[in-house]
């Protein structure tokens, strides 16, 4: 008797404890939908962008920046380091590959990335490839676009791309004025150290002169160069009007860039975490998307109010003809992709 009398009075206060404690509320709360599990560590990545966080990319980058910090309920934070701090996007590339985990994301121009395991970003660099911006957004959302994005990846060069963007068109500036074509002969001018760009440039009559970014202002202050090539947006952020206020709109490239992200940085990522910004990058690509063209205008229309000579080309046919001879040598090796890219417009 003794002993079931204990087993019934142990019952009874098992009963009573989780009765007690069921009226207090003492179960954990179930985690808000989307929240990040408080157990997954924070982590840091750092963001290096060339341009100021007011040009379309450096606006771009932020909006990924906030999508991701949303998505990981803070658990992920993005730290961009704008205005070129970090260096050059070959810089960054450099830095990027050589490993150590001091950059770990960057934007960086199509372009760039043809000397870091990116062949097939190179045509998105090529003059004259597009017609517009739907040409290259049919592009960006195609099934082509994953495959020119991980190329690198898959190439073994430690460094994949996350999204796609563009910055606007590309556009000639001088220190004198340039109303045709032919006002190009003779110039120095700058050029990054990318083959199709200098090749385009000598197509032109012109002599390409290879000056860090960095350097540029001062190189067209002091007449190493007289003339530059950038997006609208990028040539007013940098101030560039103030030394070189002379503009034509030859539009001979479509600024295509992509975010890349280290490998390194990337597998040390959780399966939640990568998912985070892939779905930050497509926001963000989106949001580039919507805010690109109306930007570049109203910067434009900036410019000619404070008195920049901005010349528009009504006929590019000769500019095209002039760059020919680049766009055969430099897609050579890949005709048939190119073409699909041409007829995406």
């Amino acid at each position: 008797m003794k002993k079931g009398y204990k087993v019934l009075s142990l019952s009874l206060a098992l009963v009573l404890i989780i009765a007690v404690l069921a009226g207090c509320g003492t179960k954990p709360p179930a985690p808000a939908q989307g929240e990040t599990p408080a157990e997954q560590p924070e982590i840091t990545l750092v963001y290096a962008e060339v341009n100021p966080l007011d040009t379309i990319v450096g606006q771009t980058g932020t909006a990924f920046k906030e999508k991701v910090e949303e998505l990981s309920g803070g658990k992920i934070k993005i730290d961009i380091q704008a205005s070129g701090v970090l260096g050059s996007e070959n810089d960054v590339l450099d830095a990027i590959l050589g490993g150590g985990g001091t950059i770990d994301m960057s934007r960086i121009s199509a372009f760039a990335l043809t000397s870091y395991g990116g062949e097939k970003s190179k045509l998105l660099s090529i003059p004259y490839t597009f017609v517009n911006r739907e040409h290259f957004w049919n592009f960006a959302t195609s099934d082509l676009a994953p495959e020119f994005l991980l190329e690198p990846h898959d190439n073994g060069s430690g460094v994949r791309g996350l999204f796609y963007g563009e910055e606007g068109f590309r556009h000639f500036f001088a220190t004198k004025p340039i109303n045709t074509m032919e006002d190009l002969k003779g110039m120095k001018i700058r050029v990054s150290n990318d083959p199709v760009m200098q090749g385009m440039v000598q197509g032109l009559g012109a002599s390409p002169t290879v000056v860090s970014f960095g350097e540029l202002y001062s190189a067209l202050q002091t007449g190493v160069v007289d003339a530059a090539e950038q997006p609208i947006a990028n040539y007013k952020s940098n101030a560039f009007p103030e030394v070189a206020p002379n503009l034509i709109l030859d539009g001979h490239t479509l600024g295509a860039i992509q975010v890349v992200v280290a490998d390194e940085a990337w597998d040390k990522l959780t399966e939640e975490q990568q998912n985070i910004l892939m779905e930050a990058g497509k926001y963000a690509s989106e949001f580039n998307r919507k805010i690109s063209e109306e930007a570049e205008n109203k910067v434009l229309d900036q410019l000619k109010a404070e008195g920049v000579n901005v010349v528009d080309v009504t006929d590019k046919a000769p500019w095209q003809q002039a760059v020919k001879a680049v766009v055969e040598s430099a897609t050579a090796n890949n005709k048939e992709l190119y073409q699909k890219i041409l007829d995406m417009k």
